[in-house]
């Protein structure tokens, strides 16, 4: 026979009228579900019947085994929100996928935390443009993290939050057969690292998919930077450089005082406790040193104990008085645990770093600043070079860009400039295709990009892309051979260069 259980509450009383039922089922990836008959009124003998013959049942859950491949269909992804605790989290859910059930599922301790999350999918349901329709199925407890391994309602789990907490989430998760979509950093020491490592090896036992969240990929100029790098009759090959002129820079300036989604945004006050949260170094460079590889080496596996050297790194802090910290965190003072962290009244938040390593043999820099609020018509800065045989490829974001990334193609000296504008004008007609409107103009030093405006789709709404590009590996099995190896590598570097800073 069929028996189709309902899930218990753990709170409702039994009245008594068998058959009362609760069901513990659990993906985890084996065949069959463990079922617990809960009666008032039963005997051993009951008991002893009911268990005799439960191979003959046949159970239906509500959360289908993860023996099931995904194909893609309508509501099939079903999203666990663990611990949220940063505004990453519920960007996740900025807008609705098809692919994507309306009810999320949320498991926390409760708290500030949660109240900020729940207010910002209350904001994506009623804002006037294109609301979404989210339901929340909330539950709260010490116990959380054991309570969403037991029910499994879902079979992803998103994670953005408390990075001291976030590895062994993960790792708790696949080892569980649950597939992840992490915020970064996913580790922000060698500790975690190590952790880590063997969550993504338990993950390809489990055949679970475990992703960060990687939304500089679909930023406009890394996207075109990347594509201009593939063609050597515009770029030449890639230099070497050296460790003080490498032939990979990424840089990026940052504000802890800023508005995502029209608000201002509260940040959680462990966010600047850099036991919880991490330091900068090992934090925002996780995009810069993840763009390194993707942009320079598309597609191709970077191995960490081959193709990385590391060479230096260095760590300093931004400064921020009691009412700067009480205007992002609405905090009147410094909580207990950031106490030793003041210096003269005045929190020494190391949210900054630097660190320069070598892929294979090609030298790189990354760097990441934190300052406290954007000049005015100002925000968040990117600038990027890849350096090239024939040309630089250079992203900036300053005042004569109008603080908007644009990219600009720049010959190397006693090149020859009609074959290198006959290469601009080739390669920007081939991507047309991909980018309609793009176009190019002649600038001093070479050539700049026209972007069409359309293509700055903006920071929150590349959440959307990265989990679109997700749920389209779960349909199809498998990530990107190079992607498992190169996450295994970016996470070395970051937390290396920690090591390196301290």
């Amino acid at each position: 026979m069929k028996l189709t259980v309902k899930k218990w509450n753990g709170n409702t009383p039994f009245t008594g009228q068998p058959p009362e039922i609760a069901d513990t089922c659990r993906n985890t990836g084996r065949a069959g579900v463990d079922i617990i008959y809960f009666m008032n009124t039963i005997n051993f003998f009951t008991v002893t019947i009911l268990m005799a013959g439960m191979a003959a049942l046949t159970v239906s859950c509500d959360t289908a085994s993860d023996d099931e491949p995904f194909t893609g269909a309508a509501n099939e992804i079903r999203l666990m929100t663990l611990n949220p605790g940063h505004f990453h989290a519920a960007l996740v859910q900025k807008n609705m996928l098809e692919v994507v059930h309306p009810t999320v599922y949320i498991y926390a301790p409760g708290g500030a935390d949660l109240d900020l999350h729940m207010e910002r999918i209350k904001a994506f349901n009623s804002r006037s443009e294109n609301p979404t329709s989210w339901e929340s199925e909330i539950y709260t407890g010490p116990d959380y993290l054991d309570r969403m391994l037991e029910e499994q309602p879902g079979n992803v789990m998103v994670t953005a939050g408390n990075n001291r907490l976030k590895t062994e989430y993960i790792k708790q998760a696949v080892d569980n057969g649950i597939h992840v979509l992490s915020d970064k950093p996913m580790a922000v020491d060698s500790e975690g690292w190590n952790l880590l490592t063997e969550a993504f090896d338990i993950a390809e036992e489990r055949d679970v998919l475990l992703y960060d969240i990687m939304t500089e990929r679909y930023e406009i100029t890394s996207m075109l930077q990347r594509e201009l790098a593939k063609r050597e009759n515009l770029f030449g090959r890639l230099s070497t450089g050296s460790p003080d002129e490498p032939a990979i820079v990424k840089e990026s300036v940052h504000h802890l005082f800023k508005t995502v989604s029209g608000q201002t945004l509260r940040r959680p006050p462990w966010y600047f406790d850099v036991d919880q949260q991490g330091e900068g170094i090992v934090d925002v460079t996780t995009h810069l040193v993840d763009l390194s590889m993707w942009a320079a080496f598309p597609d191709e596996i970077i191995d960490h104990r081959e193709d990385v050297r590391m060479l230096e790194a260095d760590r300093w802090p931004t400064v921020l008085t009691k009412e700067q910290f009480s205007r992002i965190t609405g905090m009147d003072s410094f909580p207990d645990y950031l106490q030793d962290r003041l210096v003269d009244g005045e929190l020494h938040y190391y949210s900054n770093g630097e660190m320069t390593y070598t892929l294979k043999g090609h030298h790189a820099r990354v760097s990441v600043q934190w300052n406290y609020e954007a000049p005015p018509g100002s925000g968040d800065t990117h600038f990027s070079v890849l350096k090239g045989s024939r040309v630089d490829l250079v992203i900036r974001q300053g005042p004569e860009q109008d603080f908007r990334s644009t990219l600009y193609v720049e010959p190397k000296e006693n090149s020859d400039m009609s074959e290198i504008e006959t290469a601009v004008i080739t390669v920007v007609r081939d991507l047309q295709d991909r980018f309609p409107g793009l176009d190019h103009e002649a600038t001093e030093n070479g050539w700049k990009l026209l972007i069409p405006g359309e293509f700055y789709r903006g920071h929150e709404a590349h959440f959307g892309k990265v989990a679109e590009t997700y749920f389209s590996y779960l349909a199809g099995g498998s990530l990107p051979e190079w992607e498992v190896p190169n996450m295994i590598t970016k996470y070395y570097i970051t937390t290396r260069a920690r090591e390196l800073a301290l």
